[in-house]
Formats: C-alpha cells, structure tokens, sequence
C-alpha cells in the first residue's frame, strides 16, 4: 500500500480510536468534512430544526443520523420519511397517523412519523418533493408541536426534533411558488451544506478502505485493500454520483476481483466523464404548439424516456441507474411507479 494510503489509514485509526460513536459514521478527515463535524458537536445538544443540503449521494441521511447519535436523543429513535418515495396522496397518513376509516383502506388506526419519533428525532429527506398543500400542516405541526391524526379532531402534542434534507435549491423553489417561504426559514435554522466528493478527494482512499472492509465483512468475505496505483486511478476521477458512487464502484471492484486481495485499477471500470448527458439536436427539441400541450404530460415523457436510458445502460439494475442519474434509488422507484406502472 502507498505511503499515502498508509499514513491516512493510520490517521483513521487513531481518529476512530479516540472518536465518539456518532463520528465513526462520518468517514474522511478533510477540511471540509472537519467543518461537518464541527458545526455537528455544536448543534447536536440543541432542539433546532437543521436542514442539510447536499447533492444525491453525498450521505445527507448519514450526517442526520450523527447528529441524532450525538444528541441528548439518541436513546430514543431516529425516524426517517423519505418525502419522494411516498404517494402525495398518502404522506400525510404517513407523516400523521390516521383514524379508522379516515379514507378507503384505513381499516384501523395508526400512529404516523411524528408519534414514533416522539422524544427523538425525525428525518424528513428530499424535503423539496413535499405537496405545498402538506407543507402548511408541517408548518403547523413544527410551529405548535402538535397535529391531528388524518380523520381525527384530537390534538396529539409531541417532542420532535426535526432533520430535513434536500438536493433541490429550496430559495429557487420558493420564488418558483412551489415551496413555502414560511416553511423554508422554520426548517433553516441552521443549516448544513454536505461537500461533493470532488471537493474533499483527500478523503477518497479512506472511504474507499472502508467500503472495501465494510462490503467484505457484510458478505463474509477475505478483507481486500486498496492497491497502491489504484489510489490515483480513483482520485482522478470526479465521481459525479459522490460517495455513494464510490461505494458501489468498490462493491462492483470486490466482484471483479474474485479471489485476489488487492483492488486494482482495472477492478474499477468507471463511467467515461459526462456519462448519459442529454443530447438535444434541433429536431428533439419541443415545439410549444399554438394551442397549447399537456405540460405535464410531455414532462412526464421526458422523464421516463431518461430514466428507460438509464436502466437500460445499467441492464436493468436500479441501484446503478438510480446513481447514473444522480437519484436515488427510492426517487427512481417512486418515479418510474408514476410514469409506467407496468415497472
């Protein structure tokens, strides 16, 4: 193994050694994720609401669940909701409970999110893809610390912290009418951006190792490293699907590798710079016709086209098409469900 390699290595296990647990979950020592932890180990006592932006797959669910580990709460429950996944019609249920019979299907009472993350903390991720209708009730719900379960006129009062994430730009959604200002400002007190890979590299060989330990142990397999001239084969990369690129190309280089224990560079066939950009020629481009179109409808297309693109490129492996279009895996499900229930 490198010198490089090794001394980072080393730096880890030290850090690791002496870390509290909820550090462990953030992997890399650059001065960009310094900042991370930093401003963690002084919010993480507090009950404000936090927002973390960040790009798909720069591990904003892994940053929530520090500071839930690290905070006063971390005996009780970290719940997460991933607000993009859920039908529209259906996450209020979700995220309140409902009564019996309260719509078709309900056929008993149920406790939402905010119930059972009383005393703990609640993960509201791609915050950004919440109906503005819900947004008012969430307002309200962080507002007052109360709700009503969806067919009930009892007032459930709860102790919640709220963590929501997101890799929209909300500011934008806002003067677009599509998320509340009201909402945005409740849900920023402080803010946490997640830095892409490609602003912290230096942390590329230790979260690469520990994948690699972490994929090994996982499977029930031989431990493998990281092999000297692979470190600058993957720090030449930009590695536009972040760290959870990263962990899928060293899962696919374990594989590659069979029997031996060092990854190589060939174990690592990464995508050609700009993979799947899309390609507009004049002739593809859509013409707004006098009488108008179905916005939506034409969207909707353009979308299951790029997302059919995808999982055709990644033989039909959503978790690898997810992260060539820079979703995840969850949004990719939810989408291709609404575009082409036959999926």
């Amino acid at each position: 193994m490198s010198m490089y390699a090794l001394a980072t290595g080393e730096m880890m296990a030290s850090t690791i050694q002496a870390a509290p647990a909820w550090r462990t979950l953030l992997v890399g020592s650059s001065p960009a994720m310094l900042q991370v932890v930093e401003l963690i180990s002084l919010i993480a006592a507090r009950r404000s609401n936090v927002l973390i932006v960040g790009e798909t797959g720069t591990g904003k669910e892994m940053v929530a669940r520090a500071i839930h580990l690290a905070s006063p709460r971390s005996c009780q429950q970290l719940v997460p909701v991933n607000c993009a996944a859920i039908p529209k019609d259906l996450l209020e249920a979700e995220l309140f409970g409902h009564v019996k019979g309260a719509f078709t299907g309900a056929t008993g009472a149920r406790a939402g999110r905010f119930e059972q993350a009383h005393g703990g903390t609640l993960f509201l991720d791609e915050i950004g893809d919440m109906p503005l209708d819900l947004q008012a009730k969430l307002l309200r719900a962080l507002q007052e610390r109360e709700f009503q379960r969806v067919g009930s006129s009892e007032t459930i009062k709860v102790d919640v912290r709220v963590i929501a994430a997101t890799n929209a730009n909300l500011l934008e959604r806002v003067k677009q009418g599509k998320f509340r200002e009201d909402l945005y400002y409740r849900l920023h007190v402080v803010p946490i951006r997640i830095p892409p890979l490609r602003e912290r590299k230096e942390d590329i060989p230790q979260l690469a190792g520990h994948f690699a330990q972490k994929i090994a142990r996982n499977e029930g397999l031989t431990p493998k490293n990281i092999g000297t001239e692979t470190i600058p084969h993957l720090l030449s990369y930009h590695w536009p699907g972040n760290v959870r690129q990263l962990e899928n190309a060293v899962e696919m280089a374990i594989i590659l590798s069979r029997a031996r224990t060092e990854l190589m560079p060939d174990d690592f066939p990464l995508p050609e710079d700009n993979a799947l950009q899309v390609k507009m020629t004049e002739d593809q481009l859509v013409c707004l016709p006098e009488e108008g179109l179905d916005f939506e409808a034409v969207i909707g297309r353009i979308e299951l086209n790029l997302l059919e693109q995808a999982l055709h490129r990644a033989n039909g492996n959503k978790k690898i098409a997810a992260d060539i279009l820079r979703l995840k895996r969850t949004t990719l499900a939810a989408k291709l469900k609404t575009l082409d229930p036959a999926h």
